[in-house]
């Protein structure tokens, strides 16, 4: 058992965002109290009111620290594809399945919580660039479409964004009941290629 700390502890905010992150993974972001995240982090109850109201703002401030993550991680690979526009906007789809099996107890705080992305200012900018990321890249590609038949950006991204959460809620989490003899990374890629095609960015293979 780690020993108690009381208000002395080093960097308690962070100590406590850190447990419940563990907690989330295992019990779920309900599944825990925060007199457990504290227990976890070495200090006492009382000692998490310095930071955290309840138990929705310590999730909270994960879903923040998951968004700056996410928001990054999509930039690199955004980055990472250019010059070309479908190449980089492959690559967000890919860093979202990166995302989630890395940042399994992130994850959870921001898409599985029920913690609104409006909850404060600060998750909500950082929800915000996240979103961008992806939204520039759909522009980027969409100026190949016709104008007349070009889709806003924030629709295209949008499509993508929930394609690419559909497989890894389904078939990258482990959900009971959801097998598929192919890869999350094949049936999000495949997904993609479907879509794309749809709107005349790739050509047909027939």
């Amino acid at each position: 058992m780690p020993k108690k700390r009381g208000y002395h502890h080093g960097n308690l905010r962070q100590a406590l965002v850190d447990s419940a992150l563990q907690l989330i993974e295992v019990k779920g972001p309900t599944g825990f109290t925060l007199s457990e995240a504290a227990k976890a982090a070495g200090v006492t109850p009382a000692a998490v009111y310095r930071h955290f109201e309840g138990r929705e703002d310590l999730i909270a401030e994960a879903a923040r620290q998951g968004y700056a993550i996410f928001a990054d991680l999509m930039q690199y690979a955004y980055d990472t594809g250019q010059p070309s526009a479908l190449a980089a906007f492959e690559a967000t789809g890919r860093a979202y399945l990166a995302f989630a099996r890395k940042y399994p107890g992130h994850y959870i705080a921001m898409f599985e919580s029920g913690i609104s992305v409006n909850r404060t200012a600060e998750l909500a900018k950082v929800a915000a660039r996240a979103r961008a990321v992806l939204e520039t890249a759909a522009t980027d590609l969409s100026q190949h479409i016709p104008a007349e038949k070009r889709p806003p950006a924030a629709m295209f991204s949008a499509h993508i964004w929930a394609m690419s959460h559909g497989v890894v809620e389904l078939f990258a989490r482990n959900s009971p009941g959801t097998q598929s003899p192919f890869s999350p990374e094949d049936l999000l890629e495949s997904g993609i290629g479907v879509y794309l095609r749809g709107l005349g960015l790739l050509k047909s293979d027939t």
